[in-house]
């Protein structure tokens, strides 16, 4: 579907090209907080420009998290059902923020860089083996997979496993990820799920045998930690316990896999990247550059709690309020040549982690690491980067990232 501008921000397919990033300039430009209607749905707004986003997101009380954080409209007992901690506001938000935080601090992340780093060398050695491959699944995918298995203690042999359900979850409307596409077919069987998908049933089972002692896990990953908490205030419910699994398997994954695939893209598209990267002047700068770029987590969306205006606009008590932070990463108020890559950027404030809100991603430090090493291991052993085909894209206005790439390495 061509980019002509005037995309439906509401139909998964148009997104099916990538980002429709014309599409969103002209609303930044032209009517940056607006209604958008909604196929299947009662409409919301689109909040498009970096500020304004930074903004509501800062102000939970009246943009709120506790009604659902994507565009689908939830029943109360849907919601209650399905929700995690992302889906909540503080205090109750901040509970079990407190209580994983530590494991994803700098400090604690740091730790695992020579794990990290033995990773990656393997993972680039394999894949170059051969000249021609499929970039994204032999190098992007593989890294963040590993790093799940470990940072949660689960066994290495599921972790394939888990992350084709986890992309069949969070890719719900991808039909190369799922046989049950959220937008063509008849999900209310699966309303009570996460994602409202089917794949979230095979998560829920396997979570129920990590509770019942059936499938091991490392005393020292997150999820030890998480089930043998001995605060009151901190114990998970079995139900909240598998809810919060699907989440850990399908965010702790994709996002990381689409911004290393966001580098690898930009590498093929101008090799000069490369050479730059080969004096080692950017690694400070660069992970952060090309996650920006990706934005593979495109947008949350709170809900009004009471009537406001704001930009002038009069949002009502229960109005959905979307924050595209993919098209806030390409506000040119914030960012010069927003659409390129400029690996010495610096300050780069992107908003990729949800930056400037209560709900900031745990897993920045990880990510900015994960994208950092890996790209050090490839540029060390190669001087080109030749693109075979065209990318693949997510079909979603959820997630986006490349799917796909062939590449010729030199």
């Amino acid at each position: 579907m061509k980019d002509d501008g005037y995309l439906d921000l509401s139909d998964h397919d148009s997104f099916s090209k990538g980002v429709p990033h014309n599409t969103f300039e002209r609303i930044r430009k032209e009517d940056p907080v607006c209604w958008t209607e909604e196929i299947n749905g009662r409409g919301f707004w689109s909040i498009t420009k970096h500020a304004d986003i930074l903004k509501i997101n800062n102000n939970n009380k009246v943009f709120s998290s506790a009604k659902g954080i994507r565009i689908e409209d939830q029943t109360e007992e849907e919601y209650l059902a399905r929700r995690t901690f992302q889906e909540t506001d503080p205090p109750e938000h901040r509970i079990t923020r407190m209580m994983l935080a530590p494991a994803f601090s700098q400090k604690a992340i740091s730790n695992f860089e020579s794990m990290i780093r033995d990773l990656a060398k393997k993972i680039v050695d394999d894949a170059l083996e051969n000249s021609e491959f499929d970039i994204v699944e032999k190098i992007a995918k593989q890294l963040p997979m590993m790093m799940l298995g470990r940072i949660l203690g689960l066994p290495d042999s599921d972790l394939e496993w888990l992350v084709v359900k986890g992309d069949a979850l969070i890719g719900n409307s991808d039909p190369e990820f799922t046989d049950h596409i959220v937008d063509k077919l008849d999900s209310s069987q699966y309303r009570f799920m996460p994602f409202r998908s089917p794949a979230a049933l095979d998560l829920y089972d396997y979570a129920e045998k990590i509770l019942n002692g059936e499938i091991p896990i490392d005393k020292n990953g997150v999820l030890s930690k998480v089930l043998s908490s001995n605060s009151a205030e901190k114990v998970m419910q079995p139900h909240e316990f598998k809810n919060f699994f699907c989440l850990l398997i399908a965010a702790g994954n994709d996002t990381t896999r689409y911004s290393i695939a966001m580098s690898m893209y930009q590498l093929s598209l101008n090799n000069k990247l490369i050479v730059d990267l080969k004096t080692n002047n950017y690694w400070s700068t660069c992970a952060d550059e090309f996650i920006r770029l990706a934005s593979p987590t495109m947008y949350f969306r709170r809900t009004a709690t009471c009537d406001v205006e704001f930009a002038n606009k009069k949002i009502k008590e229960g109005d959905k309020v979307i924050l595209w932070f993919v098209s806030g990463n390409r506000d040119k108020e914030v960012f010069i040549e927003p659409h390129t890559p400029i690996i010495s950027r610096s300050p780069n404030p992107h908003i990729s982690f949800g930056q400037g809100g209560v709900h900031f991603c745990l897993g920045i430090w990880l990510a900015r690491m994960e994208v950092r090493i890996i790209l050090e291991e490839v540029v060390k052993r190669i001087n080109k980067i030749e693109p075979l085909s065209e990318p693949t894209w997510t079909r979603s206005n959820f997630i986006c990232g490349v799917k796909s790439l062939k590449v010729r390495i030199n």
